[in-house]
């Protein structure tokens, strides 16, 4: 090998490093953006299926509002809404990952209609 060749090979030596050191930081976001979105469908679907579920309580004659907190995971249970106007209507905070987000909540409604 010449004395100029390796010259040239010193000179990268490390840039690996210093180019994964530049992009960890936006794998982690893209990370952290993805356990998110993924946080926000757990919160939709859970308020869906307690929202179906005061729905069928109340078309039995129960306690509609109960039973759709009752549908709930804990973590999402604390700062529930449920309301019970002519159809049940679930909103839940969405669980944050990175504190600095805002705090967003979101809902769902079910009513059912009895069969005549």
């Amino acid at each position: 090998m010449s004395h100029q060749a390796a010259d040239s090979c010193r000179r990268e030596d490390g840039t690996a490093s210093v180019e994964l050191i530049g992009v960890v930081p936006f794998l982690l976001l893209a990370v952290l953006v993805a356990a998110q979105i993924g946080v926000a469908g757990y919160a939709m679907w859970s308020a869906g299926v307690a929202a179906r579920a005061g729905a069928r309580a109340g078309l039995v004659g129960r306690d509609a509002a109960q039973a759709a907190r009752t549908a709930l995971p804990g973590a999402l249970r604390d700062g529930a809404t449920v309301s019970d106007r002519g159809e049940v209507s679930v909103r839940v905070p969405i669980p944050r990952i990175v504190p600095m987000m805002p705090s967003l909540r979101i809902g769902a409604a079910a009513g059912l209609e009895p069969d005549e």
